[in-house]
């Protein structure tokens, strides 16, 4: 699982040749995610409400970037790395 990005202790990061919708995951300590793409939504697992919050915030900044980043691995190509949240 490519890591595409990494902020206050949180691994963002993308499966190769994942199921649809697209989606990215979240881990922090023990708790892990997917999240969509579109609406910035779990769908799957859970985070810490200040963990998600962060996590949301730094989605919002960069839909576009894992939009083409869900593409690349679709595609089995390794995604860019996207700027953490600062």
């Amino acid at each position: 699982m490519p890591e595409i990005s990494r902020f206050y202790g949180i691994v963002i990061a993308m499966y190769f040749d994942d199921h649809n919708p697209p989606h990215f995951h979240a881990r922090y300590g023990g708790s892990k995610a997917a999240i969509r793409i579109a609406d910035l939504t779990i769908s799957e697992g859970s985070l810490p409400p200040r963990v998600l919050g962060l996590v949301v915030e730094w989605a919002t900044k960069h839909r576009e970037e894992l939009m083409h980043d869900w593409e690349l691995v679709q595609s089995d190509r390794q995604p860019d790395k996207i700027q953490p949240l600062d």
